[in-house]
């Protein structure tokens, strides 16, 4: 085992930095005028940066909302307050800022499973249930705005295709979250599945919010605002730059922000970032180095706004960013945890006495 953890450490030193360089010198090959990004900041009105930045805060803030009204239907009392569900997804947007993978969101369910531990076993996969109910509330917004972009923006032909081809995809995960969440789950049985398939069993735990009509209107609409604000912090970086493009151009941007990110093949996708929003805007009559800056700047104040909250965040649960090293180191570990939380045998129990009564309520 001594002998196995510095190979770890190379492998993952290898995987981090290869695909960095290769983005590196692919910029480098195929990059912009850098003369152009470079002037392009010359006369950069930096009030609307900050502008960009707050309404970037006001997102976060109304998403984390959406991420409490998921929280309540799957946790019986006594339930979190909105302070700490705050935290932890700060925590969890500082997590996913700086380091690879989606290690902040296996942060955001250990943070604010500090805050309940008597709610005893289980809580944990219930957790993660409404980590992925958050995400599916994305796929609304998400939806809108790619009929509004499909409606009213320029389009190159070649992101077409693959905008409506991620749309569908939501829309499918959407809809197999609402079934999932509609089958009754008096008991839930995990005995002889595979690990992948009993953590996927156990997560629906936390869809159940999409069973109750009232619950899910609020998270959804608290969602469809964190998007709303967004839209319109990257309309104020459009500003700044004094591009002139419309609302929908920084729809438009919006939705090829998401889309290049889905998949990050590199930290932050630096680069594939930037020419995916760049390329779009020459057809607004925006040069391509004036729209790679464009997208430098509008990278950063998201990640300013992920890093910054998220410092604070930290601070208030008196953690350091050495702790989430160590939980992306020890993530195997983590996992394992969960599975013996699915391997509880009184936890089929519990899940029967908590949703008994909420079937109850829904009648």
């Amino acid at each position: 085992m001594d002998m196995s953890l510095p190979h770890s450490r190379w492998v993952r030193a290898i995987a981090f930095f290869a695909p960095l360089t290769l983005a590196g010198l692919l910029l480098w090959w195929r990059g912009p005028d850098w003369k152009t990004v470079y002037h392009a900041f010359d006369f950069v009105a930096w009030r609307w940066i900050v502008a960009a930045f707050v309404l970037n805060v006001v997102s976060v803030l109304f998403r984390a909302f959406a991420w409490q009204a998921t929280v309540d239907q799957a946790l019986p009392p006594p339930r979190p307050r909105f302070g700490n569900v705050l935290t932890a997804f700060g925590v969890g947007l500082f997590g996913n800022a700086v380091l690879p993978g989606r290690i902040g969101e296996l942060a955001r369910v250990a943070v604010l499973r500090r805050h309940l531990p008597e709610h005893g076993s289980g809580t944990s996969v219930r957790l993660v249930g409404t980590v992925v109910a958050h995400r599916l509330f994305d796929v609304v917004p998400a939806l809108l705005l790619l009929t509004y972009v499909l409606a009213t923006a320029k389009i190159p032909h070649w992101a077409v295709t693959g905008i409506v081809i991620v749309g569908l995809v939501g829309l499918a995960l959407f809809t197999v979250g609402v079934i999932s969440a509609r089958q009754e789950r008096a008991r839930v049985h995990v005995d002889g599945l595979g690990t992948v398939r009993r953590l996927l069993t156990m997560a629906r735990q936390g869809l159940v919010v999409l069973r109750t009509p009232g619950a899910a209107v609020a998270a959804g609409f608290f969602q469809l605002l964190g998007w709303v604000f967004q839209l319109l912090a990257v309309w104020a970086v459009t500003a700044a730059f004094d591009m002139g493009v419309p609302l929908p151009a920084a729809a438009l941007v919006l939705l090829l922000m998401n889309v290049a990110t889905i998949f990050p093949l590199w930290p932050g996708n630096v680069g594939l970032l930037q020419a995916a929003v760049a390329l779009p805007l020459v057809s607004y009559g925006v040069d391509y180095g004036t729209g790679f800056a464009f997208g430098l700047v509008l990278q950063a104040v998201e990640m300013s706004v992920g890093v910054g909250v998220g410092l604070v965040m930290l601070a208030r649960e008196g953690l350091s960013f050495a702790s989430l090293r160590r939980m992306e180191e020890q993530e195997e570990t983590s996992a394992e945890d969960v599975l013996e939380e699915l391997e509880d045998p009184g936890l089929e129990e519990r899940e029967e006495e908590f949703v008994t009564p909420t079937r109850s309520l829904e009648r």
